[in-house]
């Protein structure tokens, strides 16, 4: 079963989160996150295997040091189409929007962390339903239009 291992938020865009053992998650994304708000990546996901590849390049990380609010264990979040549905806990329901992203600059993340993972392996979600979500909580793969 696939696990929410850590729940992420910061006030300002570009840096690390902090971890959160429970947060809200309203109709625009994670309450008091800098990148809740009406577009498309209101969520960011990155699988947890994705910053254990980055561990053994030798980087000191952890969940949230790239910025994502949710990181997930076992589920390939990259594998999964654009229009997928996942529900996380027993209240939200998230859609996948985007994956990865275009970096202009290298942010401050990357810098501090010495590589950014999120452009490559990240995914990012706009939210379905909207409720309460804890670290802990299982995240289902749920079937979704196929981005249509």
């Amino acid at each position: 079963m696939a696990t929410l291992v850590s729940i992420n938020i910061s006030r300002t865009k570009g840096v690390r989160k902090t971890p959160v053992e429970q947060a809200t998650v309203g109709p625009e994304g994670l309450a008091g996150d800098a990148h809740a708000g009406d577009w498309h990546r209101m969520v960011s996901l990155l699988a947890e295997e994705s910053i254990a590849k980055m561990q053994a390049a030798g980087l000191d990380v952890k969940a949230g040091d790239f910025a994502e609010n949710l990181t997930t264990r076992g589920v390939d979040l990259l594998a999964l189409p654009l229009g997928t549905r996942l529900g996380v806990g027993d209240q939200v329901v998230l859609e996948l929007t985007q994956h990865g992203k275009e970096c202009h600059n290298r942010c401050a993340i990357y810098y501090q962390a010495g590589d950014c993972v999120m452009p490559r392996e990240g995914v990012f979600a706009k939210v379905i339903c909207q409720g309460e979500i804890h670290s802990g909580d299982p995240v289902e793969v749920r079937e979704g239009d196929g981005g249509e």
